[in-house]
């Protein structure tokens, strides 16, 4: 079984878009499956794999995401953290994690299994119980509500990257909101996910001029004083704010070629922040 779990679990990830449901959904499957007669299952690891996605995709279908404080966002992970267990190259960005929510959990499903993991229509047909022309109608849906995204796939490097986020940091740390807006393009949204335990001031704001706005108030009455470290979550450059040592707030950044800051992801959610490790270098 060992040897399928970190594949599951990037499945299971992918879909659902928490990494703690994502090791309950694998785990109940591997706990379910070792009972069961085997007589019957040729391929283990496709059994695995189809038992996974079809889990997953129930468990999204009955997720609520409503009670919750500003804007429901996926938990992020850190590849630099030594419990992750999911696959690096296999995860979706973050920014794809938000996008995916605008998709049902079949469409959702579907997509990743052929961008992400080039599944063939009759194999994707086969792990959701679907006929081929199904699942060509699933991604031709999934692709038509994602083309009008502004995100490319593009990847900043790794200086140019954190060139901007210690900007954003300096620009932040001192109410500096001309400099902020210059970091900002002109429709930059940000996102706020308190989870169910903690209320922020907004679940989003649109432009250069109300999100500045809303940083630097942030900053001034939340997070003045606390430490902070860069790191890299699902692919994406982001500042985390620490007391002592529990991470208080993460700003997740989604960023153009030219380095502009096109989407902030804020995670005040202690659920989806209690996993994140310190890191000793910025």
């Amino acid at each position: 079984m060992e040897k399928h779990y970190n594949k599951l679990l990037t499945y299971a990830y992918n879909i659902v878009g928490s990494y703690e449901d994502a090791k309950d959904l694998v785990q109940d499957v591997l706990e379910k499956y070792i009972t069961l007669d085997k007589s019957s299952i040729r391929h283990e690891s496709n059994f695995l794999i189809k038992s996974t996605i079809n889990h997953a995709i129930n468990f999204k279908t009955r997720q609520s995401k409503k009670e919750v404080f500003g804007e429901w966002l996926p938990e992020p992970v850190s590849f630099e953290n030594a419990d992750a267990k999911l696959i690096r190259d296999e995860t979706a960005s973050y920014t794809m994690l938000v996008l995916f929510e605008y998709l049902n959990p079949k469409e959702r499903a579907a997509y990743i299994l052929k961008e992400g993991f080039d599944y063939s229509h009759a194999e994707i047909a086969e792990l959701l119980e679907i006929s081929t022309e199904n699942s060509r109608q699933l991604l031709s849906r999934a692709n038509k509500q994602l083309k009008d995204s502004k995100y490319s796939s593009y990847s900043p490097h790794l200086g140019h990257s954190f060139e901007t986020v210690g900007r954003y940091q300096k620009a932040l740390a001192q109410a500096d909101i001309v400099e902020l807006q210059n970091l900002l393009v002109d429709d930059i949204k940000l996102s706020a996910d308190g989870g169910t335990k903690v209320q922020v001031v907004s679940g989003s704001e649109i432009g250069k001029t109300a999100t500045a706005t809303l940083l630097v108030y942030v900053q001034q009455h939340f997070l003045m004083g606390k430490t902070f470290t860069f790191q890299f979550f699902n692919h994406q450059p982001a500042i985390c704010f620490w007391e002592h040592e529990k991470l208080h707030n993460c700003h997740i950044l989604q960023l153009s070629e030219d380095g502009l800051i096109q989407e902030i992801y804020s995670i005040v959610d202690p659920d989806k922040l209690k996993n994140i490790t310190k890191l000793s270098h910025i």
